[in-house]
C-alpha cells in the first residue's frame, strides 16, 4: 500500500488495523521504529505519509469511503479443527468480509491480497452478496465486486519487487472493475506484465508459485548432502545446473531450509486442497517438500552435536542470525528457530545474535524465556552440565563468541560474509568449531584461524 501511494499521488491510500499498538507504530515520527524492517520501507513511507498514505484504527469509516477494499490479513495453518496441520484458518478472512459488507457505502471493489485456498473468493461473495441490499440508513444500495490480487514480492526486495514486478495478476469476472484495479498499476508497471485471470487460476497461481520455489529450495538441499558424501560441492554443482536456460540460477542455494509466512503453510495448503479432491499421490508429492525441509533442519543439528564429541550438553554455540533469510525481522516459521530448539533439547547453551530481530520475539518463537548470559570464563556451571538448555540475547559478536565452541551461521547477514576469523578464533574454546549453514565465509580464512569448519554442501 506504501508503493501504491508512492507511485499513484492521485489515490488516498488508508491502511486499517485494530492493533493501535501496531498503527501507533506505522504513525511513529521515528522511522526507525516501524513495524516491519524491509530495506527502502521507511524512504517510501517518509514520502507518502500524511500526504496520500494514512493508517488509522478507524476501520468503520475507512471502508465506509473506500472505492476499493484490499483484505490483507493473516491466514496461517489452522491448528485444530477440521485440516488441522494442513487447512488455511480464515476466521480473518470472513470477519474482514462481514465487516466490509456491514460498513461499505455505494459501490465497492474487495481485492483479496492475502494468499488464499482455491474458491474462497467464492465465500467472500457469499457474504458480500446478502448485504446487496438497500441501506436503511441512507437508501443508497450496496454492490461489491470481487478480485484477486496476489503479491508475489521477496521479504527482504519486497520494496524492488514491487516498483519493478514480473507481473501483477488480477483474477476476476467483472471487466469494468479489473480495468479500475489494471489502471493503478499501470501508472507504473508497463501494462504487458498486467495478467489477467479468472478468479480461480489467479487464487491457484500463487499457492503453486510458492510450491514450486520452496520444491526448489528442497530440491537442492537433498543434492548438498549427496554432494557430503560423495566429495562434490554444492555451489559447484549449483552453477552448473544454474546455467541451464531451462533451469535457471534462481533458488538453487542450499541452505537451512525454507522459512518465512508463506512457503511451508502455502504448500500444506496445496496437499490439503489435494486431499479434499482426492488427488492422493499428488498431495504426498507436495508433502515430501516439507518434509524434505524439516530433515534439512533436524539433520543441521544433528550434525552439530555429532561434531563436537556427541554432546552439546552445557557447551556455549554462538547462533549467528534468527531471521528466517537476510534484510527482513521476520521469524515465521525460521529454521533458526527449530535448530534453535533441537539444540537446547541436547542442553546447548545458546549466545544468539541477529542484527534486527530482538529478544522479546526470540523468546516468544523458542517458547522459552532468556537467561542471564554466564561468565564466558568460568566455563559450563553446574546447571548447565545438568543438561538444561538455556539462550540469551548478544549484542554484538564478540559478546556471542567469547567461550563458545562453535558458531553455527544460519542467517545470510552481509556482516556475516566479512568477519575477521582470525580475531574471533583466539575468544572462542579450542577445538572450536564453524558450521556455516549459508555458505557465506570463505573456507581459506577460516582455516587459517585455526577453526574446524563444516559447510552445507561441501564434501571436499
Amino acid at each position: 500500500m506504501a508503493v501504491i501511494a508512492d507511485r499513484c499521488p492521485n489515490i488516498e491510500v488508508t491502511v486499517v488495523d485494530l492493533n493501535e499498538t501496531r498503527i501507533a507504530a506505522w504513525n511513529d515520527a521515528d522511522l526507525s521504529k516501524l513495524p516491519i524492517y524491509e530495506p527502502g520501507l521507511d524512504e517510501v513511507v517518509a514520502r507518502t505519509r500524511g500526504r496520500n498514505l494514512h493508517f488509522s484504527t478507524d476501520v468503520v469509516n475507512a471502508i465506509a469511503s473506500a472505492d476499493i477494499v484490499f483484505i490483507s490479513v493473516n491466514t496461517p495453518t489452522k491448528t485444530k479443527g477440521l485440516g488441522s496441520g494442513e487447512a488455511s484458518d480464515l476466521r480473518w478472512v470472513e470477519a474482514c468480509a462481514r465487516q466490509v459488507a456491514e460498513c461499505a457505502k455505494g459501490h465497492t471493489i474487495v481485492v483479496e491480497k492475502s494468499t488464499l485456498p482455491v474458491r474462497t473468493a467464492k465465500t467472500i461473495q457469499v457474504i458480500l452478496q446478502a448485504a446487496q441490499k438497500c441501506d436503511s440508513r441512507d437508501q443508497q444500495e450496496k454492490s461489491f465486486v470481487v478480485l484477486s490480487n496476489p503479491e508475489f514480492l521477496a521479504e527482504g526486495t519486497a520494496i524492488k519487487d514491487l516498483i519493478s514486478p514480473d507481473r501483477v495478476l488480477i483474477g476476476g469476472e467483472d471487466a469494468k472493475a479489473i480495468k479500475s484495479l489494471s489502471k493503478i498499476y499501470e501508472q507504473w508497471v508497463p501494462k504487458e506484465k498486467i495478467l489477467c485471470t479468472n478468479l480461480w487460476s489467479s487464487e491457484l497461481s500463487k499457492l503453486t508459485a510458492n510450491a514450486f520455489l520452496a520444491q526448489r529450495i528442497s530440491s537442492i538441499n537433498a543434492v548438498a548432502e549427496l554432494c557430503e558424501v560423495t566429495g562434490a560441492d554444492v555451489r559447484e554443482v549449483a552453477k552448473a545446473i544454474g546455467t541451464d536456460s531451462r533451469i535457471g540460477q534462481r533458488f538453487l542455494n542450499s541452505g537451512p531450509g525454507f522459512g518465512g509466512s508463506c512457503f511451508k503453510k502455502d504448500i500444506l495448503n496445496l496437499v490439503y486442497l489435494c486431499k479434499h479432491f482426492g488427488l492422493h499421490e499428488v498431495a504426498q508429492y507436495w508433502q515430501n517438500v516439507v518434509t524434505l525441509n524439516n530433515w534439512q533442519q533436524t539433520r543441521i543439528a544433528r550434525l552439530i552435536v555429532e561434531k563436537l564429541f556427541g554432546t552439546v550438553t552445557g557447551k556455549k554455540l554462538a547462533v549467528f542470525g534468527f531471521a528466517f533469510k537476510a534484510n527482513t525481522n521476520d521469524t515465521r516459521e525460521a529454521p533458526a528457530i527449530s535448530i534453535a530448539k533441537d539444540l537446547l533439547d541436547e542442553g546447548a547453551q545458546l549466545a544468539i545474535y541477529d542484527p534486527k530481530v530482538n529478544a522479546k520475539q526470540i523468546s516468544l518463537d523458542l517458547n522459552m524465556p532468556a537467561s542471564s548470559p554466564p561468565d564466558a570464563k568460568a566455563g559450563p556451571t553446574r546447571s548447565a552440565l545438568s543438561g538444561e538448555g538455556s539462550w540469551w540475547s548478544s549484542q554484538n559478536i564478540n559478546d556471542a563468541v567469547n567461550g563458545a565452541d562453535a558458531v553455527v551461521i544460519l542467517t545470510e547477514w552481509s556482516q556475516f560474509k566479512e568477519l575477521n576469523w582470525s580475531e574471533i578464533a583466539p575468544l572462542m574454546r579450542k577445538p572450536a568449531w564453524i558450521f556455516d549453514a549459508r555458505s557465506v565465509v570463505d573456507p581459506n580464512t577460516v582455516k587459517l584461524a585455526g577453526l574446524k569448519l563444516w559447510r552445507v554442501g561441501d564434501g571436499t
